[in-house]
């Protein structure tokens, strides 16, 4: 029997989505994961150093592994890297009852609220924010749509998905074709009920609601929902929640794409992987001197190994 579960995969301190694509194949496994399990999926969030995932099904573990599996060697090949992608062991929490399920779901879909990257959660591409009541929402537009002879540039010939997928011009699968957006509509109920959960902010509340659903677990919350991601700060979490970041600052994502980019032209490598630990040191105080950028996301996004 299929059960609710929260997962979440992280790398630690690596990035695990580098640029668009990344993102896109990453939905794509997801989306064919989901098939090959025979599970669903509800909601998710592409973070770029982790992902977050509210699935239905019967064994998480073997879900995850089709997931992370075909991701691990599309992004190994791509930027030269070897060796597993993410954290041994991936996060998961069983999510039962309503208040449950959708205290889950809300934070899954904040998650960009929360790690300061965007202001509201509409704001950010990679989850389903606006897969949900879109129409309600005065979302209208859709993006064109590809021949299925064409799919296999953007998923490889050997991935598995039905009939029912179907992705845009862009090469990845349409939320709204991959995930049982209507158990979600129907879980939060009106289009109004859904806008105040993405603005709620975090409480005891909150908290104290997902008692009535007396399944004996632990209320769903920022500590809770983060347990399986190193690189967070609770504190900073809850500030970012009340709308309190510089959204203005380069992401993770614009600077990947920008050090491949460089990698490319200026050293002849295939991404900073291959650049030695020289090279690295030299952008690195580039960057921290001259454009300002915090010594944190310099270290994850030029793969800089710890205490360099």
């Amino acid at each position: 029997m299929k059960k609710t579960y929260h997962l979440c995969l992280s790398a630690d301190d690596e990035i695990m989505f580098r640029d668009l694509e990344d993102y896109h194949r990453g939905f794509n496994c997801f989306a064919s994961a989901l098939y090959k399990t025979d599970s669903t999926g509800l909601v998710e969030s592409f973070m770029s150093t982790h992902t977050h995932q509210l699935v239905q099904t019967r064994c998480p573990s073997e879900f995850m592994y089709s997931f992370r599996q075909p991701y691990t060697m599309y992004f190994n090949n791509k930027y030269h890297r070897k060796g597993r992608l993410g954290e041994q062991h991936h996060f998961t929490m069983e999510v039962v009852g309503y208040h449950h399920a959708i205290a889950a779901a809300s934070y899954t879909l904040r998650n960009a609220l929360h790690h300061g990257v965007s202001p509201i959660p509409y704001a950010y591409p990679f989850c389903t924010a606006n897969a949900i009541f879109s129409k309600e929402m005065g979302k209208f537009f859709e993006e064109p749509l590809l021949p299925e002879s064409s799919y296999y540039r953007y998923i490889g010939r050997r991935c598995e998905y039905p009939d029912t997928y179907k992705m845009t011009a862009s090469g990845v699968f349409t939320r709204e074709s991959v995930l049982d957006i209507p158990q979600v509509e129907a879980l939060f109920g009106t289009p109004r009920a859904f806008n105040f959960y993405m603005s709620r902010k975090s409480s005891e509340e909150w908290e104290a609601e997902q008692q009535k659903d007396s399944n004996n677990l632990a209320s769903v919350n920022l500590e809770i929902i983060e347990k399986g991601v190193s690189l967070h700060d609770i504190a900073r979490m809850h500030t970012f929640e009340s709308g309190k970041a510089d959204y203005r600052k380069t992401s993770d994502i614009e600077l990947c794409t920008e050090l491949d980019a460089l990698a490319r032209t200026r050293y002849g490598k295939q991404s900073v992987y291959e650049l030695s630990l020289k090279e690295k040191e030299e952008i690195a105080e580039h960057l921290y001197r001259v454009r300002h950028l915090s010594e944190s996301q310099i270290r994850r996004c030029l793969v800089l190994p710890k205490g360099r």
